[in-house]
Order: structure tokens, then sequence, then C-alpha cells
């Protein structure tokens, strides 16, 4: 496609993190701006490693710094405006994206590959204990897995052997959840509890559905305004994780009618990136506004599975920035810890916080700091490092702030 609009490395830059929410002025720390920020970016990751804090919880203070975490579980729990589903992973969704979910979970393990043979197997085998969930959440609502399990009249049977190793419960539970038959109604101590679908979202049963082309023209166009300019690569990455019907003609046609716009992003005397990409028509005004310069960046740390970070490709691509996530790495093996936190500054990522929280005693225990190669090594941007470092340290909660010796030496008398 030809490109219409040339962006320089630097406007593509500002231009994806400031749709992703993470320069200008701070949403609210409200309902409606947590709302607000998911209709930008359309999803959270969840994790279960909380070796600083849970990462939805992290992306979402990336974004509007000191909210309520009850305010975001009641979102999710009690207004339903939001749920638990798949999205480029396990995730928080919009309620009202409910019919971009819709055909993954009539779909799953509908196909004919491998995958969708063995699962269907594997359910026919279990039919028993399909039925016996069923019955007992429709029966004495909303259920713990584990309450499933010890009213199991034989649990022990539950257990699967061979390549499906592991509690079946568990697994019929996930496969129902897919399937959109169950939901996660709420949690107790970060315990799914489990629910049908139709008695928490009633309204979903009745809800229409979009044809194919609908989908994947309302998703492309979802995700290329949350990643700001995007290759279909980057696309295919996002949100609906390599769910996108036909990407290519989708494009094609949100191009022909003018939804989205093809750019060419190009340094001057330098040769342009290859790919078409692609920004949506509504980002226009934005896109002029960064070209006068009219960018307003932070300085804050992010989740490693942050929503700007999570496509690894693209990160280092668009920042030269090579990010890997090394808690499954031998520790004398690792190159930067355990649970490292990016440092977002401006429109470049300078470094990497590698922390963890003592909740014992209240501490954020900052193990490493590294600047990368391009860091800029001046007390003021040390300072700022501090102070996102301390804005941390406020949303967790801790009383104080622990640091090694492993920090950039020109930063250290600000960090301290």
């Amino acid at each position: 496609m030809t490109a219409v609009l040339t962006l320089t490395p630097t406007v593509a830059r500002q231009l994806a993190i400031t749709k992703q929410r993470l320069a200008g002025e701070r949403a609210a720390a409200t309902r409606e701006g947590m709302m607000d920020i998911m209709r930008s970016i359309r999803c959270l990751q969840l994790d279960p490693i909380s070796a600083v804090a849970r990462s939805h919880t992290l992306v979402m203070w990336s974004r509007a710094r000191y909210y309520s975490l009850a305010d975001l579980e009641r979102l999710i729990y009690q207004d339903r405006q939001l749920f638990e589903f798949w999205a480029h992973a396990a995730s928080i969704v919009l309620t009202e994206d409910y019919a971009l979910h819709e055909p993954m979970m009539r779909g799953y393990a509908e196909d004919t590959s491998g995958y969708g043979e063995r699962t269907r197997e594997w359910v026919d085998q279990n039919e028993a204990l399909k039925a016996f969930i069923l019955r007992e959440i429709t029966e004495k609502g909303a259920l713990l897995s584990r309450q499933l399990e010890e009213d199991g009249v034989h649990p022990e049977a539950w257990v699967s052997t061979g390549w499906t190793s592991g509690r079946n419960v568990s697994r019929m539970l996930d496969y129902l959840w897919i399937k959109g038959i169950i939901c996660v109604a709420n949690r107790v101590g970060g315990q799914k509890r489990w629910d049908l679908t139709e008695r928490c979202y009633p309204q979903f049963a009745s809800a229409p559905r979009l044809s194919p082309e609908e989908m994947t023209d309302t998703s492309a166009q979802l995700a290329i305004k949350a990643l700001g300019v995007a290759r279909n690569a980057h696309i295919r990455q996002h949100f609906i994780r390599q769910r996108y019907e036909k990407l290519d003609d989708a494009l094609r046609r949100l191009a022909t009618a003018k939804c989205i716009l093809p750019v060419r992003i190009q340094q001057e005397g330098e040769p342009a990136w290859s790919g078409d990409w692609f920004i949506h028509t509504d980002d226009l005004p934005l896109v002029e506004r960064l070209q006068k310069g009219e960018f307003h960046g932070r300085t804050t740390l992010l989740s490693p599975f942050d929503n700007l970070i999570c496509d690894r490709v693209r990160t280092r691509l668009m920042w030269n920035f090579d990010f890997t996530i090394e808690i499954y790495v031998p520790k004398e093996k690792r190159q930067y810890g355990y649970y490292v936190l990016p440092i977002l500054h401006g429109d470049q990522l300078i470094g990497r916080v590698d922390s963890q929280m003592n909740r014992k005693q209240k501490r954020l225990e900052i193990n490493t700091i590294h600047a990368e190669p391009s860091a800029p090594l001046d007390l003021s941007t040390g300072k700022m490092v501090r102070d996102a470092i301390d804005e941390l340290a406020t949303f967790l909660g801790a009383n104080n702030i622990s640091f090694t010796e492993r920090v950039p030496k020109k930063w250290s008398k600000s960090l301290r």
C-alpha cells in the first residue's frame, strides 16, 4: 500500500506511548478513569507472580497511579464492566467487547487440529465430571475449585495421568471457562470462584453475533488504536492474539474506507522501516500535535507484562530494547534479575529495575538498577527514576525503600 504520511521513528514511538496512556496527564484514579484506560488499551494481562505486585495492578498503576485496588475489583466482580477471559493471554477485558471474544468461546476445541481433537476426546471421556461440575454450580451457586474437589463423590477419579497430568477438575473448569459456559464470578484470596456465565452476564445469552468480517474489522481497529502505529504482525500479537481472521483483507477494506491510513516510518537520510504500517484515522490530529513537538512524556516503571512491551519483537524494533523475563532462568545465569521493571522515560526505555516487595516488613527492595547504554546519566534523570520508585513504593504501601550498591554510578546521588 502507498503510504500517505511519513512519521519519524521518534513520532512513531511517541504515538505508541501516548495511545497506551503513558504520556500526558494521568487518568483519574477513579472507576471512570480506569474504564477510560481500559477502553484505550483493551486488556490487562493476568499473571500470578507477585514479587512486586500482580501484573495487572502494575499496568493500571503506570497509568492511573494511586487508584484503589478495591475499585478495580468492583469494576470486575460487582459492576461487571470488566471480566476475566483470554485476550493475548489470560486477561481482564471489557464486557462491552464480549462479542469480540465470543467467537473464541464458540470455536474453542472445535477445530480439526491435533489439539482440538485431543481436547474433544478428553471432554468426551470426562463427560461425567463435566456434568457434575455444572450441576454443582447450578444448584449451589458460585464455587471455588477446591469445593468442587471436596464435594466430588470420588475426587480421586478426577486426577489425570500422562499428557493430561494434573487435576481434571481444574482442566475441566478451564475448558468450560474458555467455552464461555462458566466465568470467574469473583475471587477469594486470589482463588477463582466459578459461576454460570448466563447467571453473571445474562445479557450475553441474547447478544447478536458478529460476522467474521465485522469481528476482524472491529478488532483490528481497536488494536491499531491501542498500538498507535502497527504492522500486520503487531496487530496479530495484540488484544485477541492470533484470532484475526483474514487480517490482510480486513486491512485493505479499512484502508479503502479510510478508517486506517498507511504510513511510512523513516528517519531523514535513512532507509524506511520495512513492512506496511498503519495508524487509525481518528489519531491524525494527535499525530499532527506530536509532529509539532507537543509530546509530554513521563518517567514511570512498567510491569514486565505491560501492554506497551508485551510484543518483544516490536519492542526491540521500536525502542532497541531487548527484554526477556528471567523468572525461569537459573539465578547465576540471569543478566538483569528475577522480576525486572523497565524504566520508561519520555519516549525511551532507559533502564531496568530489579525489585521485590517485602510485605512482611513493608519495604520495597531495589536489588539492582541497570541503565541502557543510551540512557541519559545526569542527576536530573536519576531524580526522575527515584521519583518513579517512590511512587511505586507509595502505591504498594511500603514504609521504606532499600537500595544495594548495584545502581548506575552517575544516578546514585539522586537515588539515595
